[in-house]
C-alpha cells in the first residue's frame, strides 16, 4: 500500500498528495490541467500523461473530482482508470455525487477486477491541508482495513459506514447542515455589522456561546477579514445542494431550509462570487444590506 495515486489535484487533491508525500508514500498524480501536474512534480510526486498510467503504478488511487461527468471520464473514458486497473487495486472515490454516478463508477471498476470504496469527506481545503478532515467510507470492509493507513495520514478520523453508498448518504446529511450554516453565518454577521458591531467581536462572542457552529468558527474569520480565499468554493455548494435535494425528494423528505438557501447561492454565483469561498455569501448580503465596513 506504499504506492498511492491521486486523480484530480485541485484544493482537496493537492492537500491529500502533499500529506501523503510528507508521510513517505510514493505518490503519482494526474489532473487535466498541466500547471497542476507541474505543481505535483514540484512537490515530489510523479505525474504521467493519463489516469490509466496512474492506476498502473498504484496500489490505491484516490479520486478527488469536481463533477460526476469528470468522474465518469476519469474512470471509463479514453485512457481512464479502468484501462490501467489491475487485480488488488483499490479506488477510493472521495467526491460528493449522486448515488447513480457512484454506482456506475463502482461497476466499471469492479468489472476489471479492482475494488472501489465510496468515501466522501467532511471538511474544507484548509482542514485537508492540516489532515483534519473526516472520511465517510463505505463498501468492502476488507478494503477499508487495507487502506486505513492512508486515511490515517490524510484525515483526523475515518468511519466505516457499511454497504457502498452509505458514505454518500452520510455526506448528504453533513452537507445539508453545512450549506445552511454557511448562509446562516453570513446572515448573522451581516446583521451584526450593519447594526454597528465590530466583526471581530461578533466572532469572539458568538463563538463562546450556544449560537456558534463549526462553520461559524471556520468561515467567521474570513468574514471578519472580508477575504475569501477558497477553502471550499461557493459554486461547489450549488452542485451539492442539487444532489442532496434530489435525493431527499426521492425519499419524500422535506428540506425547507436547504431549499430556501439555494436561491442565495445562485444569486451569489450570478454576482461573480462562485470561485471564492462559500463565506463570500456575506459579501452578497452586505451589498444588499448597504453595509459599509
Amino acid at each position: 500500500m506504499d504506492r498511492i495515486g491521486v486523480v484530480g489535484v485541485g484544493i482537496m487533491g493537492t492537500a491529500y498528495a502533499r500529506n501523503l508525500i510528507a508521510s513517505g508514500f510514493d505518490v503519482t498524480g494526474w489532473d487535466p490541467l498541466e500547471e497542476r501536474r507541474d505543481a505535483l512534480r514540484t512537490m515530489g510526486a510523479t505525474s504521467p500523461d493519463s489516469v490509466a498510467a496512474v492506476a498502473e503504478s498504484s496500489d490505491v488511487v484516490l479520486t478527488a473530482l469536481p463533477t460526476a461527468a469528470a468522474l465518469h471520464d476519469a474512470i471509463a473514458g479514453d485512457h481512464g482508470l479502468v484501462a490501467g486497473a489491475h487485480d488488488g487495486l483499490i479506488v477510493i472515490e472521495m467526491g460528493t455525487f449522486d448515488l447513480a454516478s457512484k454506482d456506475a463508477a463502482r461497476m466499471a471498476v469492479e468489472a476489471v477486477g479492482a475494488t472501489m470504496l465510496d468515501a466522501p469527506v467532511s471538511g474544507t481545503g484548509l482542514q485537508a491541508e492540516a489532515a483534519e478532515i473526516v472520511v465517510y467510507a463505505s463498501g468492502d470492509h476488507e478494503a477499508f482495513e487495507r487502506v486505513r493507513p492512508v486515511f490515517d495520514v490524510i484525515a483526523a478520523r475515518s468511519f466505516d459506514l457499511g454497504p457502498f453508498g452509505n458514505g454518500s448518504r452520510m455526506k448528504y446529511v453533513a452537507n445539508l447542515l453545512v450549506s445552511i450554516h454557511n448562509l446562516a453565518t453570513a446572515e448573522a454577521f451581516t446583521l451584526g455589522i450593519r447594526s454597528g458591531l465590530d466583526p471581530k467581536a461578533i466572532l469572539d462572542v458568538i463563538s463562546a456561546g450556544v449560537g456558534s457552529s463549526r462553520i461559524f468558527e471556520i468561515r467567521g474569520p474570513m468574514i471578519v477579514e472580508d477575504s475569501y480565499e477558497p477553502a471550499a468554493k461557493l459554486r461547489m455548494f450549488i452542485k451539492d445542494i442539487g444532489v442532496i435535494g434530489g435525493y431527499a425528494r426521492e425519499l419524500g423528505v422535506p428540506t425547507p431550509l436547504l431549499d430556501a438557501s439555494l436561491p442565495w447561492y445562485q444569486r451569489a454565483l450570478e454576482e461573480g462570487l462562485g470561485e471564492p469561498d462559500a463565506a463570500a455569501l456575506a459579501r452578497l448580503l452586505e451589498d444588499l444590506g448597504d453595509v459599509e465596513r
